[in-house]
């Protein structure tokens, strides 16, 4: 299958590239920084493009048979638009070339909800913050950009995993409809459930959840691995 990845070079992009082309796809990554990009195989074609710049989401999905965006920017005070709008661009060059399949990441944080598992600081406190205060203006433009998809006449897929890790390997986790309960996902079991999505056609026009099922860290560990680790 001829796929394009855009957001190819961020930390689930190019788990779900390097994926993609041992499972024999033939693909195309996407990304600002195509000198940095450090996949190398026959069948990978890396294009040095913005999402913004409708001209060049176009030629990165011409005669493409699917779409998998993985778009990922830092939460800030200031309006964020990059989902919206790079998606309402891919949306409208798949529509001109007649390509279905679309999966999009999205993020739990869009629709919070209270864990099983979580306790009262992460329900009554972190999650509350993180969602309506920290990252306001991510999860709004995350929103907007959940509406253009279910707008639209593609075959979608809205992928929101939870609180995302590093894990060396693919390992044990859940994709369902609608919210899981779930606190973590790694970053190689969403893009392994991505991948999955290419060829199940039970989540066309959906929103579905993914979350690791086993190896999760604790809230503290996630907080140093990955909150503080970005400081």
């Amino acid at each position: 299958m001829r796929i394009t990845v855009f957001g190819a070079n961020g930390p689930t992009g190019r788990l779900l590239t390097d994926q993609a082309l041992a499972a024999g796809h033939q693909v195309t990554a996407v990304t600002r920084r195509p000198n940095s990009f450090p996949l190398h195989h026959d069948r990978l074609e890396v294009i040095g493009a913005d999402v913004l710049h409708p001209a060049a989401v176009d030629a990165a999905v011409a005669e493409r048979d699917a779409v998998l965006s993985t778009l990922g920017v830092p939460a800030a005070k200031e309006p964020i638009s990059t989902y919206s709008q790079g998606v309402a661009n891919i949306v409208a060059a798949m529509e001109r070339h007649h390509v279905r399949r679309l999966a999009v990441v999205s993020s739990s944080g869009v629709d919070p909800n209270s864990y099983s598992d979580g306790g009262f600081l992460f329900n009554r406190v972190l999650l509350p913050y993180v969602t309506r205060v920290l990252g306001k203006t991510l999860y709004d433009d995350m929103r907007r950009m959940e509406t253009l998809v279910c707008a639209s006449d593609l075959d979608w897929t809205i992928v929101r995993p939870s609180g995302l890790y590093d894990l060396s390997a693919v390992t044990s986790h859940t994709v369902v409809e609608g919210h899981a309960d779930g606190r973590f996902t790694a970053r190689a079991d969403l893009a392994a459930s991505m991948l999955g999505l290419l060829d199940d056609d039970r989540y066309h026009r959906t929103t579905v959840s993914v979350i690791t099922t086993v190896d999760n860290p604790t809230l503290l560990q996630w907080i140093r691995r990955e909150a503080l680790a970005k400081k």
